[in-house]
């Protein structure tokens, strides 16, 4: 635990993540209407990447890149009913930055099949003149 995680403005940081955390999921979210997609614009910084990780395979992208496909599948029918959350984290803050290690579960309907999963993600963070943002984040399904 860091010395930062012990002053008392820690606590409202700590919020701030959470809340970014919860929209960052919340985007990709087709049970209550369509996805909300543009918020990732909000919670990323512009140049931000995000990675997919499957053992040594790495898929590297920018934020328009993992968006499109995901806005696509996640309207066009392919995945309906679709959630993914936040069932554990440690998260640690240092000054400006910040490291969160999630563990999270998703479900939904792919392709007319009910799916359920789950996996890991880390996300690092920056404070910037507008508050925190999501400057990477990397995550790897069923481990």
């Amino acid at each position: 635990m860091s010395a930062d995680q012990n002053r008392p403005e820690s606590g409202a940081v700590k919020a701030e993540l959470d809340e970014l955390m919860r929209l960052f999921f919340g985007a990709f979210t087709n049970t209550d209407g369509p996805p909300r997609t543009e918020r990732i614009h909000e919670v990323c910084i512009p140049r931000a990447t995000i990675i997919s990780q499957a053992g040594t395979t790495s898929v590297v992208y920018d934020l328009d890149s993992f968006v499109a496909p995901r806005q696509k599948i996640l309207t066009d029918g392919t995945l309906t009913e679709f959630s993914e959350w936040e069932v554990a984290e440690r998260t640690e803050i240092y000054g400006s930055i910040a490291h969160r290690f999630s563990q999270y579960r998703k479900a939904g309907i792919q392709n007319g099949e009910r799916f359920e999963g789950s996996g890991h993600k880390t996300t690092q963070f920056v404070r910037t003149p507008a508050g925190w943002r999501i400057s990477s984040l990397a995550w790897e399904d069923g481990t």
